[in-house]
């Protein structure tokens, strides 16, 4: 299994940060998230499905993604979501805002990542915590590089 939690204040709106993780946002901080369909909407979001396209290389895995946790207020945004992909990994991953001024924003990335069988389990192994922590950086780069140009529009 593989866990991170990265906290990093960025300067903007919390609103202006939030729009990134509308559906259709989600591109811009998720460039290898090629598709991403409401199966089933739900009143306060939780339980919400959707289906999913992402994109390594050539290959396409699909999966279906549900809403585990959900908050919207004007001081914190929350949202744990879950999914299985390829039969192998168990992955849930949450994002919070809160709100610290006007123009500051702290942003919390956590998840965890569990093989759940030999193949996933080997593979976790392999990519290992440091290559892991690579696609979380990158991630929190990306947030706060696309809320600068958000905030600019």
């Amino acid at each position: 299994m593989i866990k991170w939690h990265e906290e990093r204040v960025l300067p903007f709106n919390i609103e202006v940060i939030w729009r990134l993780f509308e559906i259709e946002s989600l591109p811009r901080i998720m460039p290898n998230v090629i598709e991403t369909k409401v199966l089933d909407k739900k009143d306060g979001v939780v339980g919400t499905t959707y289906e999913q396209k992402y994109k390594e290389g050539k290959r396409i895995e699909t999966y279906i993604v549900e809403d585990l946790e959900y908050e919207n207020t004007p001081q914190k945004k929350h949202n744990k979501i879950g999914f299985t992909l390829a039969k192998a990994f168990d992955i849930q991953a949450s994002f919070t805002l809160i709100k610290q001024s006007e123009n500051e924003t702290r942003f919390i990335y956590k998840g965890q990542n569990v093989g759940l069988n030999f193949l996933g389990k080997t593979l976790l192994k392999l990519g290992g915590q440091k290559n892991n922590q690579k696609v979380v950086d990158d991630f929190m780069d990306r947030v706060e590089k696309e809320a600068m140009v958000e905030d600019q529009s």
